[in-house]
């Protein structure tokens, strides 16, 4: 039928693992509060299936093999990979549609060429979005990755041109989808620099983005983003598949810098679908 929802959220694994070690209990209240908006926003678009745009971090896809975009195919996925101890997640069996997936791969291969896996164990980068916009895990979910791990990465203009490949994908079929991109923005995983946020660069960005200014996102260079941004800031690639799959200006419903245990910058916003 259409693409019906999309929108972009962070998915630090301290959002959930390290909620009780928070100082500032008013900001991730107040994140929580817009991620639950954001559930019922995608529950209140009727959606049928959930595109999930994520970074993927060597979890399934190594050095050996690492596609610049893949697509979930299978009934059901398993995750998260994380010791639920430490992530505060407990593994679940996530639904999927094979068939669903099989039709908006061959889709979006007629202009963009795309992997597909029929195996997929999520890790927080999927598992950590699922647990605040699918609680109950009763929507059936269709996992697209985009390498943000391991260089040589796909071209800023080429992860836009996959979402604006999603979108035909999405309006092809009967199925009404909502789609979100997930990742940093700003932040230093694993790094001496864990914890470090730069807001200045994250709502420069985000300010671009809800602009829908093309041309000045896709300027970014790898380079600049490492240092301003970190190797986590290179995850802006499955927020301009988002952007681009919307095609409508966005809203920043929520960002805050104010929660450095998470480690990351958090956001939630949504586009208008043009």
């Amino acid at each position: 039928m259409s693409l019906v929802y999309a929108g972009v959220l962070s998915h630090a694994p301290g959002m959930t693992g390290r909620a009780d070690m928070v100082e500032n209990t008013a900001a991730r209240d107040a994140l929580y509060a817009h991620l639950d908006q954001q559930r019922q926003e995608i529950e209140a678009a009727d959606a049928d299936a959930l595109i999930v745009v994520a970074a993927e971090h060597f979890a399934n896809f190594f050095m050996n093999n690492m596609p610049a975009f893949c697509i979930g195919m299978a009934d059901s996925y398993t995750g998260p990979i994380e010791d639920p101890v430490w992530l505060k997640i407990d593994p679940v069996t996530v639904p999927g549609c094979a068939d669903l997936s099989a039709r908006l791969i061959r889709e979006v291969q007629q202009t963009v060429d795309v992997a597909y896996a029929e195996e997929w164990r999520f890790d927080h980068g999927i598992s950590v979005p699922l647990h605040f916009l699918t609680p109950r895990y009763d929507m059936p979910v269709v996992p697209v990755n985009i390498n943000c791990q391991g260089p040589p990465l796909a071209p800023l203009h080429r992860a836009w041109a996959f979402g604006e490949a999603l979108r035909r994908a999405c309006d092809a079929v009967p199925e009404k989808i909502a789609l979100v991109g997930t990742g940093g923005i700003s932040h230093w995983p694993a790094t001496p620099d864990s914890g470090k946020i730069n807001e200045a660069w994250d709502r420069q960005f985000l300010d671009l983005l809800m602009r829908q200014d093309k041309a000045a996102l896709l300027a970014y260079t790898d380079e600049e983003t490492y240092r301003d941004g970190g190797q986590g800031g290179f995850e802006i690639r499955t927020y301009l598949a988002a952007a681009a799959a919307a095609g409508g200006p966005g809203q920043l419903q929520f960002y805050t810098a104010e929660l450095p245990i998470f480690a990351v910058g958090c956001t939630v916003a949504r586009f208008d679908i043009a």
